[in-house]
């Protein structure tokens, strides 16, 4: 829980990809609240009160997976319109004229983008989409630490290039509206 509070201040995109893999290991642990509790929260150094806090918020995370119908597999609704807003928003940037960085890294991304998708069963889904699976994918072969291609790890790190960026953007708009949003209270 604190960890993903951190993320999604910093960088979005890492919160999404950490939200995924926090869908996975609740599924590991059966959607079993004790046992997601005794495995992570019990053992860490934080408070009996910010123990508490992370309980409830595992247990509402488990409770909208049963709800959403996602204990064996796909993402929350929460997760997923994140990821429709930054698919959005990365489409806005596109076609911002005064975005040329972006554009070019996108650009730079795009025929990874395209194979990808290709050798994917489902063509249809949008690039922003594509990107995550991918890393998500990455990072999950790291984590069974299986050899990776040097093709692959090329398509990593531009797609993550271009997620960093597209986290920065994310970030200072999010910082704008804010301010925007202040400065109209005044």
């Amino acid at each position: 829980m604190f960890i993903a509070k951190q993320k999604k201040k910093e960088n979005i995109a890492e919160y999404l990809l950490y939200m995924w893999q926090l869908e996975d290991i609740l599924r590991v642990y059966d959607l079993n609240i004790d046992r997601v509790y005794d495995c992570l929260v019990a053992p860490t150094n934080r408070s009996d009160e910010e123990k508490q806090e992370a309980r409830y918020w595992y247990d509402n995370l488990i409770t909208m997976m049963k709800l959403e119908g996602v204990q064996k597999e796909g993402h929350l609704q929460i997760n997923t319109n994140l990821l429709a807003d930054l698919n959005d928003f990365h489409l806005q940037l596109l076609r911002d004229p005064e975005e040329s960085a972006y554009i070019a890294t996108y650009y730079k991304t795009l025929s990874f983008i395209v194979e990808l998708r290709a050798k994917s069963e489902n063509r249809d889904v949008p690039e922003m989409e594509t990107c995550f699976t991918a890393l998500y994918g990455y990072l999950l072969l790291k984590l069974q630490r299986k050899d990776v291609s040097g093709e692959t790890q090329a398509a990593v790190a531009q797609i993550s290039n271009l997620l960093r960026l597209l986290s920065e953007k994310y970030k200072l708009r999010d910082v704008k509206e804010e301010n925007d949003f202040l400065n109209g209270i005044q």
